[in-house]
């Protein structure tokens, strides 16, 4: 008998060519039946718990291909100023935050960005010290590629008028009459600053993955690819032995050395239903629209005298010959590799290197992924599917750098940019997620922005890219199932597959694209338990606990 039913809906299975269903049950943790009210309600004993989804899409869980998860659970009670309006309301709340912070405690967060105020012009130090005072203050813009310091944080740093030069791979800004830092940090320059923030204790992230985990829910998120540091990942362990993982993680230990991490990889499970480390993150350049991405040609709008005008490779990358003998050493020891890379020289070197582990290693079914691929060479697009790479994309971020892409390279350069369509069209497979809390973990503002192509602004965005509604969900389900090995066990609803279900507000398939962003989850369930409901869809008290031991990686 059931444990749940879910009865009178309009469901959405996933798997190519399959009509819709009406109803599913879910027993022990997993699908069990797929199919009409009448033959679903036939699974139901006097324990079953029934969900009547009055007429609501029924799909499967959500995955978020790319987050940051503690990070993200952090950010929620940090200083957010990603819809400042301007310089006065930037000024305003970050002064807020500082009338409540301890003497000597850090003002964090951020996430600005300045694109769409009418006087884009980017803050420095001067808007900020006269309200922070002696209060360290580092507020990253929105990409994570550039950061804000005040001046009580840059001298913690060092970092003045006479020094130090920029450091491989990151920048200083600084005014060019005196030399005087503005407070604008690039890539690797934050971390000047970033190793004197006090790091969060163990008990700090455990209630951040809570706290965040309680949010992806109403978003109908049931599981990520997570982006870690070495910090979180016995937080993870430790959610998992006490039974409180509410999603499924992913993991991909976010470090620069890899070769000093592989001992560390081999503490935690490469099995696991909920908990796995699947392999090693690297980076290879910046951010568009840091102008750090790495491009083939210089940007459009760089300046005669830009150091970087084509942007540049961070620390990790350079020189790229021995970070490829690093992907190569990840590759033949049976590691996922996930290197983030933008600009369209990056993209077109990473897949090089992807290319030369094929040929060294000759391992079958690699799956290694290249996270953002946002801007591509031409001749790059077919290279994804005949090389099975991923493109683990964030289609939120196409709605954040279409305001401000063809000024900075050009629009030739931009019809590769974003290239779903292509990407598809050529044999690749996409994987769907946010860079949350680069951006709002709503997977449906994801759906909409690449399905209209319509930027934070309104305009449109090589619309040429935009893919279909069903497209776009299957690369946040099946897609991103496949992106980590899963597609057994997760990304459909079919008979055997493990119960992450979600019941959402509206039919992302029925009303107008640009509605799609406004959808959330009315019922999620991960592993068969009930994470989060509105009121009305609400079962009975009872719901089963996932299954001890559950396994099934694939």
């Amino acid at each position: 008998m059931a444990d749940i039913i879910i009865v009178n809906g309009n469901v959405w299975t996933g798997v190519p060519g399959a009509g819709p269903a009406r109803a599913l049950a879910i027993a022990g943790g997993r699908i069990i039946r797929v199919g009409t009210d009448e033959q679903i309600r036939g699974a139901a004993g006097p324990k079953t718990a029934t969900v009547d989804a009055r007429g609501r899409l029924v799909v499967p869980g959500l995955t978020d291909a790319h987050i940051h998860l503690i990070g993200g659970g952090l950010h929620l009670s940090r200083l957010n100023l990603r819809d400042a309006k301007d310089r006065a309301d930037f000024i305003r709340r970050v002064a807020q935050r500082a009338q409540t912070a301890q003497p000597g405690e850090w003002v964090l967060g951020g996430r600005w960005s300045v694109e769409s105020w009418a006087a884009p012009v980017a803050p420095v130090k001067e808007w900020v010290d006269p309200v922070t005072g002696d209060r360290p203050l580092f507020l990253s813009r929105m990409d994570g590629h550039q950061a804000l310091a005040n001046s009580a944080a840059l001298k913690l740093a060092g970092i003045d008028a006479k020094g130090p030069p920029d450091p491989q791979g990151g920048v200083i800004e600084r005014d060019p009459q005196t030399g005087e830092p503005t407070g604008i940090l690039k890539d690797d320059a934050m971390n000047l600053v970033s190793a004197h923030i006090p790091q969060p204790s163990a008990e700090r992230r455990y209630d951040a993955l809570r706290a965040a985990t309680d949010y992806l829910h109403r978003y109908g998120i049931t599981g990520v690819h997570d982006m870690s540091e070495p910090e979180d990942l016995p937080v993870y362990a430790r959610a998992r032995a006490e039974g409180g993982l509410g999603l499924r993680v992913y993991s991909f230990l976010m470090v620069d050395n890899w070769s000093r991490h592989y001992a560390t990889l081999s503490k935690y499970p490469r099995d696991d239903a909920w908990f796995r480390v699947a392999g090693l993150k690297g980076f290879m350049d910046g951010s568009l629209g840091s102008r750090t991405a790495f491009m083939r040609a210089p940007y459009a709008d760089a300046a005669p005298s830009a150091k970087y005008p084509r942007g540049l490779l961070v620390d990790q990358a350079d020189p790229f010959e021995e970070f490829q003998r690093q992907i190569v050493r990840a590759d033949a020891a049976g590691l996922q590799v996930a290197v983030h890379a933008i600009g369209d020289q990056a993209n077109h070197l990473l897949l090089n290197a992807y290319a030369a582990a094929i040929e060294a290693n000759r391992r079958r079914d690699r799956r290694n992924r290249v996270e953002h691929a946002q801007h591509l060479l031409p001749g790059d697009l077919a290279r994804f599917g005949e090389l099975g790479v991923i493109a683990s994309m964030q289609p939120l971020h196409k709605a954040d750098d279409g305001r401000y892409a063809e000024e900075a390279i050009g629009a030739q350069r931009c019809k590769s940019s974003y290239a779903y369509r292509s990407l598809l069209d050529t044999g690749a497979k996409l994987a769907f997620g946010s860079d949350w809390p680069v951006v709002s973990p709503n997977p449906f503002a994801g759906i909409e922005a690449a399905v209209t192509g319509r930027t934070l602004t309104g305009r449109l965005f090589v619309p040429a890219q935009n893919i279909t509604v069903e497209e776009a969900l299957t690369a946040y389900t099946a897609g991103a199932a496949y992106a980590a090995y899963r597609e057994r066990e997760l990304g459909t609803l079919e008979v055997g597959k493990l119960a992450d279900v979600v019941v959402l507000s509206q039919d992302v398939f029925a009303i107008p694209p640009e509605k799609i962003s406004e959808t959330r989850a009315d019922l999620t369930i991960v592993g068969g338990r009930v994470t989060w409901s509105v009121d009305e869809l609400r079962p009975p008290p009872r719901s089963p606990a996932p299954v001890a031991g559950e396994t099934g990686w694939g």
